[in-house]
């Protein structure tokens, strides 16, 4: 044994080892316990940061918990591999993507084996490879089939900087959420999936998800946003046309003083007088820092109370949500009053905090802004009285009985428009033929696969609009000139299924055979036996899935409504693809999310070449919560280096008198014919087995845990032996300590476990078990409080009865001399903890 620790010379030999002994190989034996543990997975940007290390690390610790407890543990790794940054890399660099995502793949693959991570790389995929990709395309074949993949002409987001399309969910304040581009509405063909046809099933199983935080669950059922309202015709006045508003809000109609149209909706550019102001609209749609608006030269009237009011088109108006047309209440919606403000329009009260009257009224001539709060409606015709919740019911009787409208549900969830003018990503599966319309590529002809003959600019729509020998093919249908679809599907495509194709062993990924195991096909058996599990099956729904909260929407909506479709596809059996979801905070440096642009970034790898991996894995597991930010700190990494270098110390210095000790199970000892410093050692070793196991089932409190490995190292370095027996005790407590280090700084506890001679690697070792004797302390602190004041400590035995804990407390000088001659109301114990004597003044 070295007598200083170097990380640079004993990591990379157990990383070796690990490799050479396929430790991290999946098993899968017919045995029901089994845990997939996965972390997001990442796009090969070529460099890993530290909120990779730390994601990383958190999956790493409970994979080798797991498996420690018996577990058959999946824990896999890939690559989101298409995307714009490859694109972007080959019109910067001339390089094709293909070749600069294989180069950073291998990159960071070696960043991530030097970091100690426990993946099994047989089941490694990469959804740039025609071999995952291909089953995208299988997918959407399917969802074709069922209607669940359509297309339409439709104004869509689009990214002018990008030249993409972009989903809903990445349109972030107005802005693409890649580069922060401002988007604008352009209309183009696009091919949606129809997550609608599932949005009251994804929003009722929220409920299911107990495993998820509760902020998670909030904002998928914000995003799917199901509302109910009535729809109503607000006819345009001097035609027989209307216009159908939604509102959930009947209780304001009386107060609707004009009505406001999306520039995206059929009727806008029928009745707008201005076409030049209209496309000045048009081109702010959607965004929120200013509202702009255009009067039509038109009115319609308000069938509650045949008010004519005039009819504008705003750019705040979303012809994705409702009709794409809204009643405007100034006085009861802030949106609605700033618009009037800055275009003069009336204002009318309809809604009173308190019933009509009372001093609390609300005036139009003095409202500073919209009372958006229910209430008691004035200024509404028969209806003027009523409650807010009362009036909603009955006003949706009154339209649906006089027939200008009905109760509607509405859901703010659009269909997944997956259509990308980009070459990195998957083609979409349908050639397009004169004759037969849109026809879906034979599955036979699948993968559809990218061509190499292109060259990427950045500028003109899709390149494949320029590889001839993609573009023309013949009509699988009739067999005439064809062309095939140049867009490519959205890579949010790509992570809705990924992590079940970790299932299969080195990629041989085979959903069709699955699909048939999961349908029942029925095999010849002997009765009463039941053949294998398939690998879906088996493996999942993922135990535990770790990432960013900032996937919320996106990643975990979609990826919740895809494992739907192949559940009624008849690939799987369950609804919900992830049990458990831990959302890791961010890594702050200087208070701020660490960022090339704020300059505050750590280098991984100039940590782990200074440090060792296990330190940098050590300081990020300690720093903070798993679901907490951590604030870096250079003296933090510095404590969790000291840290380490205390324990290889300890070992170092006694390791001699180690080898020598009698040999001893690591858990049992007797006691009786036990030293004293000896028996603290021992009860202390439980303790913090018990202290370690119950904070990683307990929220995976990783900080605390190891904080209590930290107080046995602080008791072990205090421990002086006074008899050969000793030894053999600190040898236990020493090997224990490992065991319960090894997930967190798995090099490190490796070495050391090797240099006291035990044998094999610990990745195969059993989690211990406390004795819940040997872990009871023989003395405790008792705390003594007056009136719920402290006023006194001491240390008593800890097995006493309520009485006689009553009875030492009342029994302290101090505290008869406090109490006096005042009278003793009562006397509460807390066993173990505290006694509080309550007294009259």
């Amino acid at each position: 044994m070295e007598e200083r620790y170097d990380p640079n010379s004993v990591e990379p030999r157990w990383q070796d080892f690990w490799a050479r002994q396929n430790i991290h190989k999946t098993d899968r034996p017919e045995s029901p316990k089994k845990f997939y543990c996965l972390e997001m997975f990442p796009y090969p940007s070529g460099k890993i940061h530290m909120g990779h290390v730390r994601n990383y690390a958190i999956g790493d610790v409970i994979a080798r918990y797991k498996k420690m407890q018996g577990y058959h543990v999946l824990h896999p790794m890939g690559w989101d591999a298409f995307g714009m940054p490859a694109e972007n890399a080959a019109i910067k660099h001339g390089v094709h993507p293909s070749k600069w995502t294989t180069e950073n793949i291998t990159s960071m693959k070696t960043q991530l084996n030097r970091l100690g991570l426990s993946y099994d790389w047989d089941r490694e995929v990469t959804t740039s490879s025609p071999d995952y990709y291909k089953w995208n395309q299988w997918f959407f074949l399917k969802m074709f089939e069922r209607g669940l993949a359509y297309r339409k002409s439709s104004f869509v987001n689009w990214c002018g900087s990008c030249a993409t399309v972009l989903a809903n969910e990445q349109v972030i304040d107005s802005q693409c959420w890649r580069c922060d581009s401002v988007v604008v509405q352009k209309k183009l063909d696009q091919w949606f999936l129809k997550i609608t046809d599932y949005a009251e099933e994804l929003l009722q199983a929220c409920h299911e998800l107990q495993g998820w935080p509760d902020k998670v669950i909030l904002m998928q059922k914000n995003w799917i946003g199901k509302s109910y309202g009535v729809e109503v015709d607000f006819r345009i006045d001097g035609s027989d046309e209307s216009i159908r508003i939604f509102t959930t809000r009947q209780d304001t109609l009386f107060g609707a003083t004009f009505l406001c149209l999306s520039p995206n909706h059929p009727i806008a550019h029928k009745i707008a007088d201005n076409t030049a102001e209209l496309d000045v609209i048009t081109g702010s749609y959607g965004k929120n820092d200013e509202k702009l608006g255009l009067f039509t030269g038109k009115y319609c009237i308000n069938p509650m109370n045949n008010e004519k009011i005039p009819i504008y088109i705003a750019n705040f108006v979303l012809m994705e949500y409702g009709t794409g047309a809204i009643m405007s209440v100034p006085a009861h919606d802030q949106r609605d009053f700033e618009f009037s403000r800055k275009y003069g329009l009336p204002v009318r009260v309809v809604i009173q905090p308190d019933k009509p009257g009372s001093e609390s009224a609300v005036h139009s001539s003095r409202l500073a802004e919209a009372y958006e709060d229910e209430g008691f409606l004035v200024n509404s015709g028969t209806f003027s009285g009523l409650d807010s919740e009362t009036a909603r019911e009955e006003i949706a009787q009154f339209i649906e009985k006089n027939d200008f409208g009905k109760r509607v549900v509405n859901f703010k969830l659009r269909d997944w428009g997956i259509s990308r003018q980009r070459y990195w990503g998957t083609p979409i599966p349908i050639i397009y033929c004169d004759t037969c319309g849109a026809v879906p590529v034979p599955e036979k002809d699948l993968p559809v696969i990218l061509p190499e003959d292109v060259v990427i600019t950045g500028t003109g729509g899709s390149p494949l609009l320029e590889s001839t020998s993609f573009l023309h093919v013949p009509c699988p249908a009739c067999g005439s000139q064809g062309r095939r679809e140049t867009d490519t599907m959205d890579t949010f495509v790509d992570s809705s299924w990924y992590f079940i194709a970790y299932c299969f062993d080195k990629g041989n990924i085979d959903l069709k055979s699955e699909t048939r195991l999961s349908a029942g096909t029925v095999q010849t058996r002997p009765a009463g036996r039941q053949g294998p599990k398939s690998e879906i099956s088996y493996w999942m729904p993922v135990d535990q899935y770790i990432g960013g909260v900032e996937h919320a929407v996106l990643h975990l909506l979609y990826s919740r409504f895809f494992t739907r479709v192949l559940r009624d596809l008849g690939l799987l059996h369950y609804s919900e693809p992830f049990t458990n979801l831990l959302t890791q905070g961010m890594v702050i440096k200087d208070g701020a999310k660490m960022s090339k642009s704020k300059g505050n970034v750590v280098d991984p790898d100039y940590l782990i070449e200074k440090y060792g991996a296990d330190t940098s894995r050590l300081f990020s597991l300690f720093a903070a919560p798993p679901e907490k930010d951590l604030d870096w700190s250079d003296k933090g990494v510095e404590g969790a280096a000291r840290f380490l270098n205390r324990i290889w110390n300890i070992v170092y210095q006694q390791l001699d008198n180690l080898s020598t000790s009698q040999k001893t199970s690591q858990n049992t000892f007797d006691l009786t014919d036990m030293s004293e410093p000896g028996r603290n050692l021992i009860r202390k070793v439980h303790q913090t087995i018990k202290k370690v196991t119950s904070d990683i089932e307990r929220a995976y409190h990783f900080n605390t845990a190891i904080a209590a490995l930290m107080e046995l190292v602080n008791v072990l370095h205090a421990f002086h032996p006074v008899e050969n027996k000793d030894y053999a005790v600190m040898k236990s407590a020493l090997d224990n300590l490992l065991i319960l280090l090894f997930p967190f700084t798995p090099h490190f506890a490796e070495e050391l476990w090797s240099c006291l001679g035990n044998k094999g690697s610990l990745s195969e070792h059993i989690w211990p078990s406390w004795d819940i004797d040997l872990a009871k302390e023989d003395e405790i602190e008792l705390v003594i409080q007056i009136n719920g004041k402290l006023r006194g400590k001491l240390m008593i035995p800890a097995n006493l009865s309520d009485a006689e804990i009553q009875g030492i407390a009342m029994r302290e000088k101090r505290i008869q001399d406090i109490i006096g001659a005042k009278e003793i109301r009562k006397i509460i114990v807390v066993r173990g903890k505290l006694v509080n004597i309550v007294t009259g003044s």
